[in-house]
């Protein structure tokens, strides 16, 4: 018997370079090289707080901990909204923010944080801008997920659903009726895995250091360092204890219901057999007090912002018609930005040409060696994340018993062991590479993992069911249904995966414990070893070289695995 393909694959076109990658290029040349010239301007020594190891503190650090957390998700999901919708709806756009997103996402944050808090420190207090900093080093561990697959629900949205849509005339409404809940539940399960990355940055943005310039912020990861710094394994077990219990709260008061709540957007013909289930949803729903809120003041909430809005739009397209005066303002402000862009280029290209060939020599070295554990990192993390993310997505009871263990495991920050593993490997051969690739894993596996499990848990039942009918074996239905399914969730989980290890080889191959510095090989120690040496040319050119290569990357393989994704796996 012939066996049908459920999907058909063809090859996209290729997308060429174009003016919005050269002006992407310009801008974050820019930046880099005005963070590289503030920073000769940083004082020369900071003061931080004491950390207190008692268990006393630790409900004080635990709340300022979950407040960072919380604003920077907030950010994260407002930022993703906008720049996703912008990117999938305008050409031109796109053009501009899908390349620059390529790149935000994979530069490393420790060459910004210095910026952001000399910037903050210019116009706040040291201690309110050491708080909005780690939100932005938080935010930038968070974002990039969410917006990839705020992005890709959009791109993916069945063209009937759309019709029906613009038969109705729904307008800006479309984004309240079809598009949030096309793309509830991989926004929710992205959100879990950036909250479980976010938690792995945590403790960098509450411990930051750049030589005698302490930044640290009272908190759990900040608590957690100074414990393993001290070798104080009880305030350890006191810290990964609170962090664990803050993570199954999370859990069951947030996330799942969130799950159960998202079941219903499920685009199937057949109802699911076994559904996400929440003790406190369902508490939830059968409260009279939670129905009098969400009555009379939720939809309260909602009617006056639906109102605002449509009133905004109303006011934005009437005087789109623009006055004269408008459009020479934007036209003044194009030219300002051209002239900063050019200028700020032109600085940088002065600098690099300073840089002696053995440090280029360095930079290349370091560049293939990282690209290298990269790779590594990912195909470990595939090996095992596509079974297990596959099996706990088709299975809600499976979901019910290792979603806790999943979220409480990728949420404890590797960082705060790392160091025990790091002198536990240091002995072996090739042990410091090991430990790095063991880091990377450790901090990138899961944005794999939790796309995995919701592309799993979105695949249709009626699909399953016609699979079952086919009497297909376990071979033809992955190769004709779960992995086609499954491939846009796996190319986004790869291309924030990824992006994330590079991020990642700063803190893993370069590493600070005890009083000791450990390095190995890599473009994150160069960078690292750069940052905390004052090296401010070398920093430029090494941040420059990685940015480089992981847009080159994107754009040869994950660009084009993104296409076929987007255009040629989708069910309709």
């Amino acid at each position: 018997m012939r066996i049908t393909r459920l999907f058909r694959v063809e090859q996209p076109a290729e997308r060429p370079f174009t003016w919005g990658d050269v002006i992407v290029l310009l801008v974050i040349i820019t930046l880099i090289y005005a963070g590289v010239r503030l920073a000769y301007n940083a004082p020369p020594a900071v003061r931080g707080p004491e950390i207190s190891l008692a268990p006393g503190t630790l409900p004080w650090y635990t709340f300022r901990s979950l407040g960072r957390m919380a604003a920077a998700y907030a950010l994260s999901m407002a930022f993703s909204l906008v720049y996703g919708y912008l990117a999938a709806y305008s050409r031109r756009a796109e053009q501009m923010l899908l390349p620059l997103l390529d790149v935000l996402q994979s530069v490393p944050i420790l060459s910004f944080l210095p910026v952001v808090l000399l910037s903050f420190s210019a116009i706040l207090p040291q201690a309110i801008a050491a708080e909005f900093a780690a939100i932005v080093l938080i935010f930038t561990s968070q974002v990039w997920n969410i917006t990839f697959a705020w992005y890709q629900s959009l791109t993916t949205i069945p063209k009937e659903l759309r019709e029906v849509s613009d038969v109705f005339r729904l307008g800006w409404l479309r984004l309240r009726t079809l598009e949030l809940p096309f793309a509830a539940i991989s926004l929710i399960w992205n959100s879990m895995m950036g909250w479980a990355g976010g938690w792995f940055f945590l403790m960098a943005a509450e411990i930051f250091t750049v030589g005698d310039r302490d930044f640290r912020l009272p908190g759990l990861g900040a608590y957690l360092q100074a414990a393993a710094n001290r070798g104080d394994l009880r305030a350890v077990g006191f810290g990964i204890g609170t962090l664990v219990v803050l993570i199954v709260v999370l859990d069951q008061l947030v996330w799942r219901p969130l799950l159960a709540w998202s079941d219903r957007f499920k685009l199937e013909m057949v109802e699911n057999r076994t559904p996400p289930t929440s003790w406190f949803y369902d508490a939830w729903r059968t409260s009279r007090m939670a129905h009098w809120l969400g009555a009379r003041v939720a939809y309260q909430v909602l009617e006056a912002a639906e109102g605002w809005i449509g009133r905004r739009l109303a006011v934005t397209v009437a005087s789109s018609s623009g006055s004269r005066a408008g459009r020479w303002g934007w036209y003044a402000a194009l030219a300002l930005g051209a002239a900063g862009l050019l200028y700020g280029s032109a600085r940088a290209v002065e600098v690099l040409l300073r840089i002696p060939p053995g440090q280029w020599a360095a930079i290349g070295v370091g560049l293939i060696a990282t690209l290298l554990r990269v790779t590594a990192a990912l195909a470990i993390a595939l090996a095992w994340t596509v079974p297990l993310g596959v099996a706990i997505g088709s299975s809600p009871r499976l979901a019910t018993w290792l979603q806790p263990v999943i979220q409480v495991t990728a949420s404890v920050p590797a960082t705060a062991l790392f160091p025990v593993f790091v002198l536990a490997l240091a002995a072996l051969p090739a042990g410091l590479n090991l430990a790095a690739v063991l880091l990377m894993l450790m901090g990138t596996q899961w944005y794999l993992l939790f796309n995995i499990i919701a592309g799993a848990s979105a695949i249709p039942q009626d699909l399953k069911y016609t699979s079952a009918l086919l009497q297909l074996d376990r071979r033809e239905r992955w190769r004709t249904l779960v992995l086609p399914a499954l491939f846009p969730y796996i190319i986004t989980g790869a291309i924030t995966a990824s992006g994330g290890a590079w991020n990642a080889s700063i803190v893993a191959e370069y590493i600070e414990f005890g009083g000791r510095t450990l390095s190995t090989v890599g473009i994150g120690a160069l960078i690292s070893h750069a940052t905390a040496s004052g090296d401010y040319p070398l920093l430029l050119a090494a941040t420059l070289a990685m940015v480089a290569t992981v847009v080159t990357v994107n754009r040869l393989v994950w660009r084009r695995l993104y296409g076929v994704a987007a255009e040629r796996y989708r069910m309709e």
